[in-house]
């Protein structure tokens, strides 16, 4: 199973990547309309990163080596899901901070992701 939720993984973040890079300001829009929802905004948004983060932890047990990004990235997920359903009012702010004339800044998120994905396809074809 751990070797399936990489290869899920890699394919996501590759997308999701991808799409930050080539499409930030069709992000920028996303999360502004999920600012304008307000805390139905915030609690998708924490829907969304609950969905990923969980996925990881539930089948991805790797504590050691470089498939442990990927736990990391799971972990931190499920700490952006608590602050969206938690301090809903943190989320918030940072969501209104959003505008398209900083959507160049998912490009910077996009390479975090498209790194992930790459560290974890050099784990899955070293094996471990």
């Amino acid at each position: 199973m751990t070797r399936a939720l990489e290869i899920f993984a890699v394919i996501q973040l590759t997308i999701v990547g991808l799409s930050h890079i080539l499409r930030h300001r069709a992000w920028a829009e996303f999360f502004i309309q999920l600012g304008a929802l307000r805390y139905s905004g915030v609690f998708l948004h924490g829907l969304l990163s609950l969905a990923f983060g969980a996925m990881i932890l539930a089948f991805h047990h790797v504590w050691s080596g470089m498939p442990l990004v990927l736990t990391i990235v799971g972990v931190l997920y499920l700490m952006k899901t608590v602050q969206c359903f938690m301090s809903p009012n943190v989320s918030l702010r940072s969501l209104d901070r959003v505008t398209l004339e900083r959507s160049r800044l998912f490009i910077g998120v996009g390479v975090f992701f498209l790194s992930i994905a790459l560290a974890t396809t050099i784990a899955l074809v070293r094996g471990g």
